[in-house]
């Protein structure tokens, strides 16, 4: 398979960029002066820039490039249903090969009795399905009034208008009129940040028991669903007290409330089973799906309903639907993904070897000055910053100045890490190597130490009072 090369210099793209494309969640001014990093290749692991620089990419993407760039079988998979069949929609009583087939081995992947499968094309569109799905089966067996979702503060669902209101962001909520009615939220469980001196087991109870009191509070009879992540991705990877996630079971199942679990970054192994679900046992009605779906390669995304639901959202016709629900070749690549994922043993491998190396690695990182918190559930780790270890201060300059001090010295140092406010976070591709995560902790810790001089240099290692 040939390469093309032969690419426009660097600054002959970056003002086409600048001119043309708007990027998400950014100030395109402001960038472009800077000028975008253009990347032209990957493979496994690592990006190739317009430069030529090579780099690790901590961050599989946007958390979804599960097996590792460049696997050309999900290229050839893609080739394969073009020619057969490169688009037919799954409205008005048609079906085809892909679609069926991938609802299929979902079902036999995911836990319990999820076994219906409703596809989008991402996890925005997946969790907007939820909305209304959630709503529609209360409306169905008569209780029109539940529709109220409980969500939680500082959370990601996506970035449309249902599913960012279903998120918990708050620079999200201040643009464009969010959230939308009948969603509110409750605090995460995130003991370092929020804390104080109490018992971390304690605490995450006491979150938990936050969803008890705001069900008390709407009234049961109002309330439709709570959603979560298993791990908060981009929220910081946030990872909850093991009692957080038990109490949380309970109050659903006392109070009649559907449970959604948002595994758009938690599934398909990145944190050692098929689904952080089965991590923490949580046994949900419904899951929301994608990224590592297809491992990026791909836009696909979905919901994994129990039989329940499914029953009763099928007793009627649901008039909901996406264009590219179950497309047959964003799902022919997603069945090649799963195969590879599966044959290939990468989930087991995150579960029994490189997840426990790098939380044996990562925890070393916490030895650094500037590090007050190192932790890790599999292949999804973050460190967060403090100038006062021993108090787990923030900084007095305001949230994400030091972060995105960190962020470029990664950069600089050919690493991709990503920061959320002080909070510095990577999550791999599944096929990391035990030699590879060794060189992102050689180069994070070196951009640490970069980080720190420059914050000496400019006066910023003082503590919030």
């Amino acid at each position: 398979m040939s390469v093309i090369t032969n690419y426009p210099p660097t600054a002959e793209l970056q003002a086409l960029d600048a001119a043309h494309h708007m990027h998400p969640f950014t100030a395109n001014a402001e960038l472009a002066q800077k000028g975008a990093r253009i990347i032209v290749r990957a493979d496994g692991v690592r990006l190739t820039d317009s430069d030529g620089a090579e780099m690790i990419d901590a961050m599989a993407g946007l958390w979804c490039v599960n097996i590792g760039y460049g696997r050309h079988e999900l290229a050839e998979a893609a080739a394969r249903q073009m020619r057969e069949l490169p688009y037919y929609n799954t409205f008005f009583q048609t079906s085809h090969v892909p679609a069926l087939q991938l609802a299929a081995k979902l079902a036999e992947l995911a836990p319990g009795d999820l076994n219906h499968v409703f596809f989008a094309a991402g996890g925005s569109e997946a969790n907007d399905t939820n909305i209304r799905m959630v709503r529609h089966y209360w409306a169905r067996k008569g209780q029109p009034e539940k529709r109220v979702i409980i969500s939680r503060r500082n959370a990601y669902h996506g970035s449309s208008m249902g599913s960012a209101s279903l998120g918990g962001m708050a620079g999200m909520h201040a643009q464009g009129g969010m959230p939308i009615p009948d969603i509110v939220h409750i605090d995460q469980p995130n003991w370092y940040a929020e804390g104080g001196d109490s018992d971390p087991q304690e605490f995450g109870i006491a979150r938990a028991r936050q969803l008890e009191a705001k069900i008390a509070e709407l009234g049961a009879d109002k309330v439709a669903a709570f959603i979560a992540e298993p791990v908060q991705g981009a929220g910081g990877v946030i990872v909850p007290p093991e009692s957080y996630w038990p109490e949380i079971k309970r109050i659903c199942a006392e109070h009649d409330i559907l449970l959604i679990a948002d595994e758009v970054i938690c599934g398909f192994g990145r944190i050692g089973h098929w689904f952080g679900s089965q991590s923490y046992d949580i046994q949900p009605h419904i899951m929301t799906i994608a990224k590592g779906l297809s491992s990026g390669y791909a836009p696909i995304g979905g919901s994994i309903v129990c039989d329940e639901v499914a029953e009763v959202i099928g007793g009627g016709e649901f008039n909901h639907g996406y264009t590219y629900s179950g497309h047959p070749v964003a799902a022919a690549v997603a069945l090649e993904n799963l195969r590879i994922l599966e044959e290939e043993k990468i989930v087991q491998r995150v579960h029994d070897d490189t997840g426990p190396y790098l939380t044996e690695a990562w925890a070393r990182l916490a030895d650094h000055p500037l590090v007050g918190e190192a932790v890790n559930r599999g292949l999804m780790a973050s460190i967060a910053l403090t100038p006062d270890k021993a108090r787990r201060a923030p900084f007095a300059a305001p949230v994400g100045t030091v972060g995105l001090i960190a962020r470029e010295r990664c950069f600089a140092n050919n690493l991709v890490m990503r920061h959320v406010g002080d909070r510095m976070i990577i999550s791999p591709p599944l096929i990391i190597s035990r030699d590879d995560i060794d060189e992102v902790i050689l180069r994070a810790t070196r951009a640490l130490d970069e980080t720190l001089e420059t914050l000496h240099q400019r006066n910023l290692m003082t503590a919030a009072a």
